[in-house]
């Protein structure tokens, strides 16, 4: 009989406490109220192992990557304690027809249970032809292995959206999973690449209540994507203030202003990179003095040019991001109208330039 999780963690050493830490950490993650702790604890430790098979399309491994930079679980915690990963091109050690073998076993031992997480956009135009695996094209083994699987997960914008692979001209006709799975549930964790704690905490989520975490309208978990990198990001104050970098390299930028004017897509991405951060919380694109290209919205790649500010969006760039822009524009630029009006009652010291002294 296959051990329950609190079982294995306790052989493991770990205390009833520390689990219970865990299991508030997590409810934490997952924008839980403090009562569902107890909830997460007791579900964890009555969970199984799940079994779990990843399939990598047309991807650049970046997914496992970040998956691999997981701290709370890390990646041998995951693996060892939380689930039992059946298949996965990087991290499995046999290869060729063993691990096809390990796949398919994994499907029947594990009918109607296993999950399936799939990094990649999936080439569609000439029967699937440009991009194979063990003889299969992918559209083949997606539909082979999703077939009994419990639920689907989509991890990283390529898998999501479709992604760099899908950007134009989308000459192998990439498509995103959930148009090739219709009768399945899908959830969408969009990134390039997607927050660590994204992937593991909705797994996480799933062994605990034993159900789907409450998704957005594009399939995305609330819990990490219900708000927008402008709504925690600590620069927004100089939004609002009208406060703008010029050039990524001027006065401005180095005192921390806002990165909108460079092109940042802040206010119309949602994730949650600004509070949840990368590399165990150290830092996020934007406090690295880059502003955010929107990688986890649908088609980001063909949306105007990563540089290019919202206000001046092309017209194709879609219906939901010119109303976000011109949205933001006209707020950017009211704000920026008042901050002026007081800079030039009152000039802030600095250096004396132009440069500085303008929002």
């Amino acid at each position: 009989m296959t051990e329950m999780l609190g079982e294995v963690l306790a052989a493991r050493g770990v205390s009833r406490r520390a689990f219970l830490k865990y299991a508030g950490y997590l409810s934490t993650l997952m924008a839980l109220p403090p009562s569902a702790a107890a909830a997460v604890a007791d579900g964890l430790a009555k969970a199984r192992r799940q079994a779990v098979i990843w399939l990598s399309f047309q991807e650049c491994t970046g997914c496992t990557e970040s998956l691999t930079r997981s701290f709370s679980p890390s990646l041998e915690d995951l693996i060892f304690d939380f689930i039992s990963l059946d298949y996965h091109h990087t991290l499995q050690a046999v290869s060729g027809e063993a691990a096809e073998a390990a796949r398919r076993q994994s499907m029947t031992e594990n009918k109607g249970k296993y999950i399936v997480i799939v990094d990649g956009s999936v080439p569609t135009a000439d029967g699937g032809v440009y991009s194979m695996i063990a003889g299969q094209t992918n559209l083949a083994m997606l539909a082979e292995t999703v077939e009994h699987a419990a639920a689907v997960v989509a991890v990283g914008t390529c898998a999501s959206f479709g992604g760099l692979p899908e950007a134009n001209p989308n000459p192998t006709g990439a498509v995103p999973i959930a148009k090739l799975v219709g009768n399945k549930p899908v959830i969408n964790i969009p990134g390039c690449p997607p927050l660590p704690q994204a992937m593991t905490g909705t797994i996480a989520h799933i062994l605990s209540f034993g159900k789907l975490p409450e998704l957005d309208a594009l399939g995305r978990p609330r819990a990490f994507f219900g708000e927008s990198i402008h709504d925690r990001c600590y620069r927004r104050p100089f939004y609002e203030r009208g406060l703008f970098a010029k050039s990524f390299d001027d006065a401005g930028a180095r005192e921390g202003w806002c990165l909108y004017e460079l092109g940042c897509k802040g206010p119309v991405t949602y994730n949650a990179c600004a509070s949840l951060k990368w590399n165990g919380g150290v830092s996020f694109p934007i406090q690295s003095g880059h502003g955010c290209i929107g990688c986890s919205e649908p088609r980001f790649w063909d949306r105007g040019g990563l540089y290019r500010p919202l206000s001046a969006s092309t017209a194709d760039a879609g219906t939901a991001i010119g109303i976000a822009a011109a949205a933001g524009a006209a707020l950017g630029a009211g704000a920026a109208w008042v901050a002026r009006r007081r800079r030039d009652a009152d000039p802030r010291p600095g250096d004396g330039s132009n440069e500085t002294k303008r929002g």
